[in-house]
């Protein structure tokens, strides 16, 4: 019945304008926003972020706002990856105003549970990110039951679908590999030297093991690289986004993808094909 639903709004979407904030509820609690989303057709979800550390944080300074996505406008759905498909038409946006003040430090949990979709065993729902009008990419942190949940983290904010992706997850690993080594080496000149060379040499081999069938090891090593990132977070590697866009939150979008990275290799370790 479910499949049923989604099929139905898929084409609702197509024929709907855009549906404004689509807030329809919202609770600040300390370092976390819970929100309700309703849309047209019947389509909705819960939605928390969490901080590690925020500063300034309200409803109006995230700039949280939610709308219908048209799945069969081809601008929009030559964003996504070959291979994937739009699963709910459901775009959540987070684009806090310069004015506002809002700023964190390390990274920001995103959790989006909808009734729309229907958790199984080995599903291939993944919660995808872009920035505006960029290219969607998986960060899918972990994914549950009731009907569907799915977890990712950030460095910064952007705009956030749930997507079917069909790619086998050796392909998916692979292409997390390839942004997480350009991201370090994009902000090799913001480290010392030695983290840098750390870092490079523990996302290599994490990788050699990846590709020796050794997937286990190659998390351990992920592991590494993320506890050297946090150890140097804040001193050595920039670690806060403010809503100026002054600055590059240079250790979570590292945590980020080696995050995302690990959900992927115990995909595999489990058993994914």
């Amino acid at each position: 019945m479910k499949r049923i639903l989604v099929l139905l709004t898929l084409v609702l979407a197509a024929a709907l304008p855009a549906a404004g904030q689509g807030i329809v509820g919202a609770t600040v609690n300390g370092n976390s926003v819970s929100v309700t989303i309703s849309l047209p057709g019947g389509l909705g979800a819960d939605v928390t972020l969490g901080f590690e550390e925020v500063t300034n944080l309200s409803l109006q300074n995230l700039g949280l706002s939610a709308q219908l996505a048209n799945p069969l406008d081809l601008t929009f759905l030559s964003r996504f990856p070959r291979g994937t498909l739009l699963a709910l038409p459901v775009i959540l946006r987070i684009e806090p105003p310069p004015a506002g003040g809002l700023s964190f430090k390390g990274v920001a949990g995103l959790e989006i549970h909808t009734s729309n979709l229907e958790f199984t065993l080995g599903t291939p729902l993944r919660l995808f990110s872009a920035p505006l009008d960029g290219r969607f990419e998986d960060i899918t942190a972990g994914i549950g039951a009731g009907s569907y949940r799915a977890r990712g983290t950030m460095g910064g904010f952007s705009e956030f679908v749930i997507v079917l992706d069909l790619r086998a997850v050796n392909q998916v690993i692979t292409g997390k590999f390839d942004r997480l080594e350009d991201l370090l080496e994009a902000y090799e000149g913001a480290m010392p030297g030695s983290v840098y060379d750390d870092l490079e040499t523990r996302l290599a081999a994490a990788r050699a093991d990846f590709e020796s069938g050794a997937t286990l090891g190659a998390i351990q090593k992920i592991d590494g690289f993320l506890a050297v990132v946090e150890q140097h977070s804040g001193t050595d590697i920039p670690d806060v986004w403010r809503s100026a866009r002054d600055l590059v939150n240079m250790a979570g979008y590292l945590r980020a993808g080696a995050t995302t990275l690990r959900f992927s290799l115990e995909l595999k370790r489990a058993g994914g094909l």
